[in-house]
């Protein structure tokens, strides 16, 4: 019996730069609010959170400039490709991040969204620092000595 590809678990969306350019500190698994087009959309694999940060608004924590495209089947039903994003969080969560923002000037930056057991769409979200330009280089001559020591191992045997 062959494998079944499971549909569950599915990542849609990865902020690749976000390890590179932020120390990650603690993360968190938050909802998120969505109408029914961005998650067709979402399924289908076209969205980008690169550029996405989360913010708070009147105790609660929105998503900003996430892009979603536009569903090419809803017609006039489509929505916003880069509206704000309700997130679902328990409000000590949101207490906990917000402090950290306020306090110890860090940001809230979303690492990926993905489909959890249920199929429900969900965001990586984690309380980051941003690296100055000297922890970037360390960063990458790190990751250039683990490659190179890994190819040398490989050669040796």
């Amino acid at each position: 019996m062959a494998a079944k590809k499971d549909p569950a678990n599915r990542i849609a969306a990865v902020n690749r730069r976000a390890r590179f350019n932020y120390e990650i500190g603690q993360v968190y698994e938050a909802g998120i609010a969505l109408v029914g087009t961005e998650i067709k959309s979402l399924r289908a694999g076209q969205s980008n959170i690169a550029d996405a940060y989360a913010g708070e608004k009147n105790g609660e924590l929105w998503l900003y400039n996430a892009y979603i495209p536009e569903y090419l089947q809803a017609n006039r039903f489509n929505h916003e490709t880069r509206r704000p994003r309700k997130l679902l969080l328990h409000k000590r969560e949101i207490g906990r991040l917000v402090g950290a923002v306020e306090k110890e000037g860090m940001t809230i930056v979303p690492l990926k969204v993905f489909f959890n057991d249920r199929g429900r769409a969900k965001v990586e979200i984690a309380v980051a620092r941003g690296k100055k330009l000297h922890d970037k280089r360390e960063t990458s001559k790190a990751r250039d000595w683990g490659r190179e020591k890994a190819r040398l191992m490989r050669d040796k045997g």
